[in-house]
């Protein structure tokens, strides 16, 4: 077996595996879970959001930039 045949196996090896990485992507089985780790973004968000106390605008102080 020479360089070129090795090279033309592995080409086809990768192909193939690109397909079947695509085609489990896509596939309807995965779709539910694939929403719902995209959705828990926002989820976590909203946790986040009501446990915060959120600051009155007289509490909020202007930063001044002394340096210049």
């Amino acid at each position: 077996m020479d360089y070129g045949t090795l090279r033309g196996f592995f080409a086809l090896l990768i192909l193939a595996l690109f397909i079947i990485i695509v085609v489990w992507s896509y596939s309807k089985k995965r779709k539910d879970s694939f929403d719902d780790v995209a959705n828990s973004i926002f989820e976590e968000d909203k946790k986040d959001t009501a446990d915060k106390k959120q600051p009155l605008d007289k509490d909020i102080k202007q930063e001044t930039n002394n340096n210049v």
